[in-house]
């Protein structure tokens, strides 16, 4: 390993979820997630994009690979990837037909006009301090795109998760116990995690940072990375977006090859004409505007 791939890897498992999403912890949590209600929502998202049988899928941050194994077993051949490598263990145990692999930061590139879809499912963005990670990472995933190739994103939907954030929470999983406390500012939602483990001394502590990106934000980081947004839907039902009452933001969004200069010279002149600039604009600093390759 070389220096640099050392140091990236020191910093990668610095991070939150590098730690939590590779402990046998975070597995042992969330091991309740509603299989069926994921399966009945890909059902719904594959009636509506009607993508080919032969169609390349990209599950981006697959974590153990739920949504890969019913994709594949659909017959889509889709790849899944995941900083976790526990988790990556996890997916690849399910033997799942047409679903390969493999542990990626999705910070870095992971291919050159591969894929058909990309999904980025249940909130699998939004985890870095650096803001102008976010779009890096929308950089990749138009670099690895096919041409016309469609993008969807779920993620949490900020009001709605505002009101209804639970601030104390107690859970017991098979005699570990997960004190779980919760709040926000004004830039991201914060959950700390404090697991008490039969018959050991102290306790271990955990911490999720999950950024308040809007429909607004969303919109301005696509156009910045030549995509543009052709659905917005609210659960998992696929009902129309209220920004409201909608529990979830689910976007589908299509890659615009060679536009995406001219998507942000539009976007830079309405801006300055209208002087409304999206609140994720002042975050991103010079240097990391994206570009589409080919």
């Amino acid at each position: 390993m070389n220096a640099a791939v050392a140091v990236a890897a020191d910093v990668a498992k610095s991070e939150w979820f590098a730690s939590w999403f590779d402990s046998e912890y975070y597995h042992q949590l969330y091991a309740g997630r509603d299989d069926a209600e994921a399966a009945a929502f890909l059902d719904r998202l594959v009636a509506r994009l009607a993508p080919p049988s032969s169609a390349e899928i990209l599950d981006l941050a697959c974590g153990a690979g739920r949504h890969s194994a019913y994709l594949g077993a659909k017959g889509f051949q889709v790849t899944g990837i995941d900083l976790s490598a526990a988790s990556i263990v996890r997916a690849r145990a399910r033997r799942a037909p047409n679903a390969r692999f493999a542990t990626q930061d999705m910070r870095q590139p992971f291919g050159n006009h591969a894929y058909d879809y990309v999904v980025s499912l249940f909130t699998s963005l939004g985890y870095f301090d650096d803001p102008a990670e976010n779009l890096t990472v929308l950089r990749n995933v138009a670099t690895a795109l096919k041409p016309g190739g469609t993008l969807v994103v779920d993620y949490l939907n900020v009001r709605h998760a505002e009101r209804r954030l639970v601030p104390e929470e107690t859970v017991e999983r098979n005699g570990t116990v997960f004190r779980i406390s919760r709040w926000s500012d004004d830039e991201a939602f914060f959950k700390r995690i404090v697991v008490q483990r039969d018959g050991a001394a102290r306790p271990l502590q955990f911490e999720e940072r999950v950024a308040k990106l809007s429909l607004a934000d969303f919109s301005f980081m696509f156009a910045l990375c030549g995509f543009e947004i052709e659905q917005r839907f609210g659960d998992y039902e696929l009902s129309p977006y209220d920004a409201e009452q909608s529990p979830r933001l689910i976007l589908v969004a299509r890659k615009m090859d060679g536009l995406g200069y001219l998507r942000e010279r539009f976007l830079r002149m309405r801006l300055n004409v209208s002087g409304v600039m999206p609140r994720y604009e002042a975050s991103i600093p010079c240097g990391t505007r994206c570009t589409i390759d080919g």
